[in-house]
Parts: C-alpha cells; sequence; structure tokens
C-alpha cells in the first residue's frame, strides 16, 4: 500500500517523494538537510522537477515515513485531483523585467490552495511580466504581471490534448486577482464536470464561463 506522498516508480518497488516548496523559494538549510537525508537513506537521485519542487526518487517504501519525519516538511501536490504546486516566477523581488510581484501572489494562492481538491487536476502559474517564465499558457489558472497591474488568464493545458490559455480579464491589483481566482476555483468545484478546467469552458462556453466568474 503506498505511503503518504510517495509515487511508485517504474521498476514498481520504489518511490519518489517530493517536499512542498511554496513558489519554489528554499533556503539553505533545507537543501542540507535534503541532501543529508538523501545519503542516509541511499536515495537514488535528486530531481529538480518541472513545477520547481525537489524529488527524492527510489526510495524505498519502509523509509518513506522516517525520512517524511526528518525533513519536517508536507509533501507537495504532485499528483492527484487538486490544485498542483503554484509555479512563479522571481518577479519584481529579483527579476529586472518584472511588472508585478509574483513571489507575494504566489505565495497567497500556494497558502490558500495547495492541494486543494478538485474536479481535475488544477495548475497555476504566476509571472511578473509577459514573457511568463512560469508558464501561464499552459495553465488553468495564470497571471501576468502587467504595467496597469495582473492579468488572469484560464483554461490552459499540456498533455495529450493540449490548450492554450484565454485572457479572461486585466488591470487587477493583487487582492481583486486573488477574489477573481476564488470565484474561478468555486465555480470549477461547483460543476459536475470531471473535465479539466479549459475542456469545461469549451464545454460550456468562455463568454458563459466569463460571466459566471466576472458577474
Amino acid at each position: 500500500m503506498a505511503k503518504k506522498g510517495a509515487v511508485l516508480q517504474r521498476d514498481k518497488t520504489t518511490y519518489a517523494i517530493v517536499p512542498h516548496l511554496p513558489a519554489g523559494i528554499v533556503a539553505p538549510e533545507f537543501l542540507r538537510k535534503l541532501a543529508d537525508v538523501s545519503e542516509k537513506y541511499a536515495v537514488a537521485a535528486l530531481k529538480v522537477t518541472s513545477a520547481a519542487r525537489i524529488a527524492l526518487v527510489g526510495v524505498k517504501e519502509e523509509d518513506i515515513d522516517k525520512i517524511w519525519e526528518e525533513l519536517g516538511v508536507q509533501p507537495g501536490a504532485a499528483v492527484g485531483l487538486c490544485v498542483r504546486s503554484v509555479k512563479v516566477c522571481p518577479g519584481t523581488t529579483f527579476c529586472s523585467l518584472a511588472k508585478q510581484d509574483s513571489l507575494s501572489l504566489g505565495l497567497e494562492l500556494d497558502k490558500l490552495y495547495h492541494g486543494y481538491d478538485l474536479p481535475n487536476k488544477f495548475k497555476m502559474g504566476v509571472s511578473g511580466c509577459i514573457n511568463q517564465c512560469a508558464e501561464n499558457c499552459i495553465k488553468e489558472l495564470g497571471f501576468i504581471g502587467m504595467s496597469d497591474g495582473w492579468t488572469i488568464t484560464v483554461g490552459g493545458q499540456g498533455g495529450a490534448k493540449p490548450r492554450l490559455a484565454q485572457k479572461l480579464i486585466q488591470g487587477l491589483s493583487s487582492e481583486e486577482a486573488l477574489e477573481v481566482a476564488e470565484k474561478i476555483i468555486k465555480f470549477y468545484e461547483s460543476s459536475k464536470t470531471r473535465k479539466r478546467l479549459g475542456h469545461f469552458i469549451d464545454e460550456i462556453g468562455f463568454g458563459a464561463f466569463a460571466k459566471a466568474v466576472l458577474e
């Protein structure tokens, strides 16, 4: 039986575990702890993921609980029908190109929604400028920092049936962006669909979706 936060690997005997790193920010002390724990339990590899997490790959089943206890953090939402870890660019905190503070908004979204159960998997990206380093165009919910505030995009996804996100609204403050995010998530949560957000939007029509979450 699989233990918490563990994903069975190709060899059918070992697991990968993925500690949660909000907004992809990690302290040197935790990196040292990751290295020490990985060596102690002979973890096969450490893999930086596309969602800005660090996966411990090749973990023995009997070591999973002990590793989580020693790391002292929660698992990242890497699988399941829920809000996955929010992907966030450096924003105005570090990047000269950024127009908005993506780290602050991304951390708040992560605090509110990471692991939140929804009809299907749900990914978010927060980018401080139009370059969209958080890959907003293939995220269910994207926030793009512009000179006049946040632009929100919806319905993007990768995978076997990729779909580009559509612009929903622009010129929002961070507080307004969070309000719209809540409306989108609550509307999607209350739907009877099992589809990912983009294909749900296609089913009901973009106009109907926009009216439901903006009015």
